[in-house]
């Protein structure tokens, strides 16, 4: 069971790994209309046994917006961020998705992110608590992603976080682009 866990954990640090390396290429790839509500909505789905054995509810909400970008990137935006929120977050607490105005936000009651740490969490294989990291199965690859698809879909993202109160991380799309 150890060796299991182990190598699985090994299997998702080279798939994040092979993520950047595809994304650090800078290789144009095929993109299409993605529907950033309906997306959030898949996540939800795909996250809802995890949320739920953490007692933690999530929530999809806005009018939405559609991106002309490459549609597993995109997932891989939302899920990451989503995934993290309920890892760091709290029983009971709550993880809410928001796409709207070009417009897609990620909120959670969790734990909140140490200001010190706040410039360093987009960066790859940084941790803020290492221990709850290895324990969750983390690679320190997951932000660093997000950062990456969101540049390559030239948008931009903000983070604001108080610790024990939660975070709320957003991400503007330039839909011109």
């Amino acid at each position: 069971g150890h060796i299991r866990k182990e190598a699985s954990r090994l299997v998702n640090l080279i798939e994040d790994i092979i993520r950047l390396s595809q994304l650090d290429e800078g290789v144009e790839l095929p993109a299409e209309q993605v529907d950033m509500l309906q997306l959030a909505e898949d996540v939800k789905e795909i996250l809802a046994p995890s949320a739920a054995e953490k007692q933690i509810s999530i929530a999809v909400s806005g009018a939405g917006f559609t991106v002309m970008g490459v549609r597993r990137m995109l997932h891989e935006v939302v899920y990451n961020l989503c995934d993290n929120a309920i890892k760091y977050n709290v029983p009971g607490g709550s993880v809410t998705i928001h796409a709207e105005n070009n417009r897609l936000v990620v909120s959670d009651t969790g734990i909140g992110i140490p200001a010190e740490h706040k410039d360093r969490i987009f960066e790859r294989f940084y941790r803020v608590d290492k221990s709850h990291s290895k324990a969750s199965g983390g690679t320190g690859l997951g932000l660093s992603i997000v950062k990456h698809a969101v540049q390559y879909h030239h948008g931009i993202i903000t983070l604001q976080s108080e610790l024990s109160k939660g975070t709320t991380i957003s991400v503007l799309f330039d839909t011109r682009a």
